[in-house]
C-alpha cells in the first residue's frame, strides 16, 4: 500500500536535501579536524531523515487531509519521533566541531537564548505538547487538517518545535543544577499522564469532536468519521506514551552530567573553602 500511494512532496524533498547536505558537511569538517564522532549519532540522523521521508511521501502524507488517523499520525510523529532521532544525532554539537566558526557561535547564542532555555525543559515541554494535541479535540482540527497552507506549516514548524524542546536535553553543552533536573524528572513522569489525555478523549468519545461528519471517499477501506476518530485516538495515545521514554533517558543522562560537574567543582575546593561553604550552609539552615 505504501508504494501504491507514493507521491512527491517538493517542500519535504528540499528540506531533506538541505538537512542531509548540512550534516554531511559538518561531519566531513569534523573528520578533517580529527575530531571523534559516534557512528550511532550519524545513524540516528539518517533514521530521522528516513522517517520524515516516509511520513511526507507515503500513505500518511498522501491521505492526511482526508483521514483523521493519518493526520494525527503524521502530526504526532513529526512532533515526537523525528525530533527525537534528530536530537540524538546532536547536530548542534557536530556544528560546533565541524562547521564554520561563525555558525558555531550563532548556534551557541541560540542554545543559550531565553526562549530555547524556557522551552527546553520538562516543565514547559509537557504543556506545549498538551496544547498542541488538545487542538485535535476542537472543530479547529478539521479546518487545519483540510488546509494546504496548514499542511505546509506543519511540515516545517512542528519538527522544529519538537527539536527545540528536545535539543537542550540531549546536547552535552546544556547543563542544569541537580535540583532543577530532579524537578524535571518528577514532571516528566506527570507528562506520561498528560500526553495521553487527548488520545484518550478521542478514543472514548462517541461523537465526532471536530464536527466534520462527511466520510472520506476514494478508497474502499476508508473508515467512517467516528471510526476514523477512534483510530486517531488509539495512535495518539500509544505514540504519546512511548515518546516519553527517550525523554526520560535524556533527563537521566543530563542528571549524570550535572552530578559529575558538581562533584568536580566540589573536589576542586580547598579545605578552607569547603569549611567556609559548610559554615554558610549551616547558617542558612539555622
Amino acid at each position: 500500500m505504501f508504494w501504491s500511494t507514493w507521491h512527491l512532496d517538493p517542500l519535504a524533498a528540499v528540506l531533506l536535501v538541505i538537512a542531509a547536505v548540512a550534516y554531511a558537511w559538518w561531519l566531513v569538517g569534523a573528520r578533517r579536524r580529527r575530531a571523534r564522532w559516534s557512528a550511532w549519532r550519524t545513524t540516528s540522523f539518517v533514521a530521522a531523515l528516513a522517517l520524515f521521508a516516509v511520513l511526507q511521501f507515503g500513505i500518511v502524507g498522501r491521505y492526511d487531509q482526508e483521514l483523521r488517523w493519518a493526520f494525527t499520525l503524521r502530526l504526532a510523529l513529526l512532533f515526537f519521533a523525528v525530533p527525537t532521532f534528530a536530537a540524538l544525532a546532536a547536530p548542534v554539537s557536530l556544528l560546533r566541531i565541524g562547521g564554520p566558526a561563525r555558525w558555531s557561535t550563532a548556534a551557541d547564542r541560540v542554545m543559550g537564548s531565553r526562549p530555547v532555555r524556557v522551552l527546553g525543559n520538562a516543565i514547559v515541554a509537557p504543556v506545549v505538547g498538551l496544547v498542541l494535541f488538545a487542538v485535535l479535540l476542537t472543530p479547529l482540527s478539521a479546518a487545519i487538517r483540510q488546509s494546504g497552507a496548514c499542511a505546509t506549516a506543519i511540515t516545517v514548524l512542528v519538527p522544529v518545535l519538537g527539536f527545540t524542546l528536545l535539543a537542550p536535553l540531549s546536547e552535552p553543552g546544556v547543563l542544569r543544577s541537580s535540583t532543577f533536573v530532579t524537578i524535571e524528572f518528577l514532571l516528566a513522569f506527570v507528562e506520561l499522564l498528560l500526553d495521553a489525555v487527548p488520545g484518550i478523549v478521542l478514543r472514548v468519545s462517541n461523537h465526532v469532536l471536530d464536527g466534520s461528519l462527511v466520510q472520506a471517499v476514494g478508497q474502499p477501506w476508508f473508515p467512517s468519521p467516528l471510526r476514523d476518530q477512534h483510530l486517531a485516538g488509539d495512535l495518539l495515545w500509544f505514540i504519546a506514551e512511548v515518546a516519553d521514554v527517550p525523554v526520560l533517558v535524556m533527563l537521566f543522562v543530563r542528571w549524570q552530567r550535572t552530578d559529575r560537574r558538581e562533584a568536580r567543582s566540589v573536589d576542586a575546593l580547598s579545605d578552607e573553602e569547603m569549611a567556609e561553604l559548610t559554615r554558610a550552609h549551616l547558617q542558612r539552615r539555622g
